[in-house]
Order: C-alpha cells, then structure tokens, then sequence
C-alpha cells in the first residue's frame, strides 16, 4: 500500500496567492472590458538589465561551438559567479564569505524552504508573524508545525510583529532551535537595525539557535546605516545562513538565480549534543538534488556586479523605490498609517477594515489588485500590502482611482 505524506493534509486549504488569483479572475470573468492594476503579487515587471541581456545572450552563443560548449557545470555554481557574490556582496561590506561558501540555486524561496532537509524533524521552529508563507508550508509539509488551530500551528512559535514594534520582532523568551528572520520583510516593509539584529545573533549563540535569513530584498536598502547582511553582526557566521536572489535586484523572477550562503563555521548539533558543521550537510543535500543553474543564467547574473550592470541595477531599483515613494505618499494623505516603502518595494497599510473586505473594496471599486494582511498570518488582519512593481504610469493611475473610492 503506497502512504502519503499526511502532513500535507494539515497545510491550509488554500494558498494565500491562489485566493487572490480566484478573487482577481471572478471579477475580470463579469466584468471582461475592465482594465485591472495589479499590486499584489511581489513580480517585476521591468525588462532584464541591458548588461545581463548582453551577457545572457554570449552564454547562449557560447553554447553553439564545440570550443565554448558547457555541459553539467558544479552544482555550487560556477567560480565565476561564485567569486563576483563573494567579492561585491559580502567583502566590500566588511563581511568574511569566501566564494567556497556560496552555492547557486534556482530561487530564494527554494532554497529557505529545502534548507530544512538538512535539520532535525524535533526541532523547534519559530516564524514572525506576519510571515512570508513558504517557511511556514515547507515546515509543514515536514511534519513540524503541527496542527492547524486558531488560525495557528500549534508546535510553531510565532514572533508577533505589530505596529507596537515597528513590525522588528524580539527575541522569545523560550528556547527555539531555528528562527526564520526576512529583513527588508516581506510583507511589512520593516528594516532592522544593526543593534536589532545583533539581539538575534546573541540570541542564537546563547541557545545554540540556527538563524535563518533571508535577505531577498536587501538591494532596496538606501539607509548605509543598516546592516545589509547578517555576517555584518559579529559572531553570525556561527549560527545562521543567508539567502538571497537575484530576482528582484536584477528582475530574474522569470529566469530563475539566487544563491545561499552557508559559512564553514556554521554549527549544528547532534542527537548527542555534539557539534556538526552545516556547511558539509547542504554541500550534500545541494549536490545530491540539484544540477545546478544554467550556464547562460549564471553569465547574466555575473553582470549584475559588472560596472555598467551595477548601474543598471541601480537604476532600476531606484524605478521601483520612485514607486512606493508615490504610494507611500497618497496612503499616508488618505490618512492611512503606512509602514515600509522607504527601503523596501511593500508598502504595509494599516486598512481601518477586515483585510479581505478592503481587499475587495480595492478589487471591486478601484480595479486595484493588492494582498491582504490576514494572508501572512494573524498579526496581518486589518492590513494589506501593496506592490511597487509595476509601471509609474500604472501605479499613478491605481493611486487616483483608489483616492477616489477611499
């Protein structure tokens, strides 16, 4: 008899991206002539880079000679790459990661959800809430969350971020094992400090922790006050890994690079209290699943950190952060209280309203799609997150038309 995964029957019945897709599809289907604006889901919208197109484009010429021809490249990535992250990412903000401890995926989100392969099924997860739902689902689907209760799983710590905290969760005052941090956050908005962060690091290394981080988003960031790595917090290459994309730094969500990073010093533990390093254990599991991202994929993302792909870059993070400027902006004359949009492309509003209810009054008057609060978790409701990603032609238009509902 072939068993299930009955974990899987404790995920939510739905997901958050589907309901909003079935809502948005309801309302084109009656009303077909209607011309709807999406802010919701977190996908660029700007063409790839001028200098990784190029780049992209020679990857793929060199795959047509026999002399440049590139089968099965290392499943960490190629050198190339790998040394360009290592050098612009991490050494040039003071941070000792060396190219040996970068591997190349094929998405943040794969990678903090496929990093707990290599973790203890006993391990006690905590998650901010709100929270972006795939460290909550991978966890799940791995039979660690527990049960569905209250709009809780119950084996889960949940780090309450609410307007009282400015949304920068603090350490509990249990003892957890692993804690999945996401700053600039999806979906707040929230940015932590370098003193906020450093709680967090001493929090792990206290309690022999491992912390999770993801830094997807990291390229908004316009404050050189604010840590743009965990690994510029003394004592964090010991107890947590970093993950990041390419994907909204460079508009790679169509094609598909990020990258994990895992220090050789990063520790675990053994059933017997004994330390185990988690950099063999990913290299292990990384190899084993994964054949790595394609040649061409990795030449254009070695452009981002040329001179001009790095202007580029630049210049299209700027578009996007112009963006929730104009959000932000007529949020806050609406009277709305508004978090996020400064280094962050969300823009996390408190509605006055039940999150779906306003979700639908934008929907259904304004022709505005954005993302309810309640969607990420119970500290969510009453709030909805609205997306700079899209054109400032559009988002101008979707800003008149809710002004006029609202």
């Amino acid at each position: 008899m072939i068993k299930i995964n009955e974990n899987y029957s404790k995920l939510k019945a739905s997901y958050l991206f589907s309901d909003i897709a079935k809502r948005v599809a309801t309302y084109q289907n009656n009303n077909p002539d209607n011309k709807i604006i999406k802010l919701g889901i977190g996908d660029v919208t700007k063409p790839l880079p001028p200098a990784c197109l190029e780049a992209f484009h020679k990857g793929v010429d060199d795959l047509a000679s026999e002399d440049t021809f590139m089968g099965y490249g290392p499943e960490q990535g190629y050198a190339f790459l790998r040394e360009a992250v290592a050098k612009n990412d991490f050494a040039s903000r003071g941070c000792a990661i060396s190219a040996d401890e970068i591997f190349i995926s094929d998405g943040a989100k794969c990678d903090t959800g496929n990093i707990q392969e290599i973790l203890s099924n006993d391990c006690i997860i905590a998650v901010p809430d709100p929270v972006y739902p795939v460290y909550v689902d991978t966890n799940v689907m791995a039979g660690r969350a527990g049960t569905w209760k209250d709009g809780r799983y119950d084996k889960l710590v949940y780090l309450e971020s609410t307007n009282e905290n400015d949304f920068i969760p603090a350490p509990p005052d249990a003892k957890v094992d692993v804690i999945y941090l996401c700053f600039p956050n999806n979906p707040t908005g929230a940015t932590a400090t370098k003193e906020q962060l450093k709680l967090w690091v001493d929090y792990a290394l206290k309690n022999d922790a491992l912390i999770l981080f993801d830094a997807a988003y990291v390229s908004f960031i316009r404050d050189e006050t604010l840590p743009q790595s965990i690994y510029e917090i003394e004592g964090a290459r010991e107890c947590a890994i970093e993950f990041r994309s390419f994907s909204k730094t460079a508009g790679f969500t169509g094609t598909r690079c990020a990258y994990t990073v895992v220090p050789k010093e990063c520790r675990g533990f053994t059933s017997n209290g004994e330390k185990a390093m988690l950099h063999p254990l990913w290299n292990r599991r990384h190899c084993t699943k994964f054949n790595g991202v394609s040649y061409p994929v990795q030449r254009a993302a070695e452009a981002v950190y040329s001179e001009q792909g790095k202007k580029e870059v630049k210049d299209l993070i700027d578009y996007y952060l112009n963006n929730a400027k104009i959000i932000l902006q007529e949020m806050k004359k609406l009277g709305y209280t508004c978090y996020g949009g400064e280094n962050s492309p969300y823009i996390w509003i408190d509605g006055k309203m039940d999150s779906w209810e306003f979700f639908d009054l934008l929907l259904n008057k304004a022709e505005v799609v954005t993302t309810p609060g309640s969607g990420f978790g119970t500290c969510g409701e009453g709030f909805i997150r609205i997306s700079a990603f899209n054109s400032v032609e559009k988002v101008e238009e979707a800003m008149a038309r809710i002004k006029k509902v609202l």
